[in-house]
């Protein structure tokens, strides 16, 4: 062979990380660039194995940076387990001599492997929905009942590592399981067959708030506080049954099809090994969203939670994080010592009462936040009022209608409307820029160019609407015909946005039809 060939061609440059990992946000993220910092939070990342997602990290030192080793043995990141399970009478003992199944390294999460189109007890295991540390979750169906369903099965060899591991998932899953509330994901059932330990979970067929995040950015602020004064109730139902998360965040609430959140990932058990192998507490959990006093070795509380709650409700309301940092040290500094970053000087339509409740949950001392998830819910309320966000609205307008479908751009919602003979209608709608007492909501869709040849014939048509009327909008700077209805914010009902929205769809289509000839809005 020639040792020589190819010494001419210029040298391959290096390659970026596939993945990076922020300890900062306990995340992995696909390294799109080739940067080297967090595309979430902007902090410096390290090279990470190929994880679908990671779980709640565990410090051991400080003083280390985001971007280089945390002190962390590579078997001791991320070895926590989030773990719900069922009652006891919904548990499987299956547990016989069969040899222990395999799972797949979890760094070759994305590949399919054998348990996919198999059966394992009463579930067809259909595919993979994620993979962590402690094992993956699946898409199962569940045969003797017929419904799908999320299967987390345990990966064994971290059950053979720590031999009670199993059993504080069975103690801690019953204690999850107990909790039946609207905006808790349910578990169902709870057990081992074929060597494996599995949780049945329900299936949310939806996206985690954080990936919502992720593609819009921040909410308006009325659906923030809405979403919050939920995850909260969800939160209270918890504390009242004297269960602390301990990991809430973004990417622990499951948006459901319909724009509710489910929070998910109760019971976190964990104990990790000290360096001279003793069991000891460490800090654990997510570093962004930790309460001051976890950081100084205070436990967990339902007050912890609650700084949590917070944090989540300035992420939703900013899209972005209030502390960020480069080393453990200094988030911990600024999370002790710097006062919560103002909103309102940038983010006008963020309202005092918002702000005031925001700082009440994100107070330094523990004693000086709301009690527990039960008042903090009461304090979203309070902020809401009986004002019910526009996409709560929309989807009770629009239940189970397939010719409606809408996405939020920014601050405005487009709610595309499916006509006869192959039309389409967007219809847009937001809250007026007046005060909060005088604010209307208002629903409109474009019609065509405000060309003069065009005015005698529009403005006919005003005297046909039942809702709303042609009027002229300037748009990206250019003068519009569309048809308007608007109706007093604190007031409208889902019924009334049912209704504007078909009559304003079908007269804008009509007049865009009838002026132009045109199906372009």
């Amino acid at each position: 062979m020639d040792d020589d060939r190819g010494s001419n061609q210029p040298e391959k440059p290096m390659q970026s990380p596939r993945v990076l990992y922020c300890a900062g946000c306990n995340e992995r993220f696909r390294n799109l660039t080739k940067s080297s910092v967090c595309p979430r939070c902007g902090a410096a990342a390290r090279t990470a194995p190929d994880m679908a997602f990671a779980e709640t990290m565990v410090i051991r030192d400080l003083s280390s940076s985001f971007d280089q080793s945390s002190g962390l043995r590579e078997e001791d990141e991320n070895r926590t387990c989030q773990s719900t399970s069922d009652t006891d009478h919904n548990q499987h003992d299956d547990t016989d001599n069969a040899p222990a199944k395999k799972l797949p390294k979890s760094d070759d999460c994305h590949e399919l492997d054998e348990l996919i189109g198999q059966s394992l007890h009463v579930y067809e295991i259909q595919g993979l929905l994620g993979s962590g540390g402690m094992g993956r979750v699946y898409l199962a169906k569940h045969r003797d009942l017929h419904r799908q369903c999320a299967l987390k099965i345990l990966c064994p060899e971290a059950a053979e590592e720590d031999v009670d591991f199993t059993q504080r998932f069975m103690l801690e899953g019953r204690a999850a399981a107990s909790l039946i509330h609207p905006n808790i994901v349910t578990v169902h059932a709870i057990g081992a067959v074929d060597g494996l330990n599995f949780l049945e979970m329900e299936f949310i067929p939806g996206q985690s708030l954080q990936r919502v995040l992720d593609d819009q950015g921040r909410l308006p602020p009325l659906r923030a506080t809405v979403l919050m004064a939920h995850i909260a109730e969800g939160l209270a139902a918890a504390h009242r049954d004297g269960i602390v998360h301990r990991d809430l965040k973004p990417d622990n609430v499951l948006m459901t099809n319909r724009g509710m959140p489910k929070l998910a990932d109760f019971g976190l058990a964990k104990r990790i090994l000290s360096n001279d192998g003793i069991p000891a507490e460490q800090l654990a959990g997510t570093p962004y969203f930790m309460a001051p006093e976890l950081f100084h070795g205070g436990p967990a509380t339902v007050v912890s939670d609650v700084y949590a709650l917070g944090v989540t409700y300035y992420l939703l309301l900013t899209g972005r994080l209030p502390f960020v940092a480069g080393s453990l040290n200094e988030l911990m500094h600024l999370v002790d010592h710097e006062p919560i970053p103002t909103v309102r000087s940038d983010l006008p339509d963020i309202a005092m009462e918002m702000v005031e409740c925001l700082s009440l949950l994100m107070e330094k001392s523990p004693t000086n936040r709301p009690r527990d998830a039960m008042e903090a819910a009461l304090l979203f309320q309070a902020v809401c009022g009986q004002v019910r966000d526009i996409e709560t609205l929309l989807n009770h307008a629009f239940v189970n209608r397939r010719d409606v479908t809408w996405k939020r751009n920014g601050m405005v919602y487009e709610v595309c409307i499916e006509l006869p003979d192959s039309r389409k209608q967007t219809v847009h709608i937001e809250n007026s820029q007046h005060k909060a007492s005088q604010r209307l909501l208002l629903i409109y869709s474009l019609c065509c160019r405000a060309d003069a040849a065009y005015y005698e014939s529009a403005l006919r048509l005003n005297g046909e609407m039942a809702h709303g009327g042609v009027a002229i909008r300037e748009v990206d700077g250019e003068a519009m015909f569309c048809v308007v209805d608007t109706y007093p914010r604190g007031t409208v009902e889902p019924e009334d946005i049912r209704l504007s929205v078909l009559e304003v769809a079908r007269r804008a289509d009509a007049v865009e039809h009838l002026l132009t000839g045109n199906d372009v809005y």
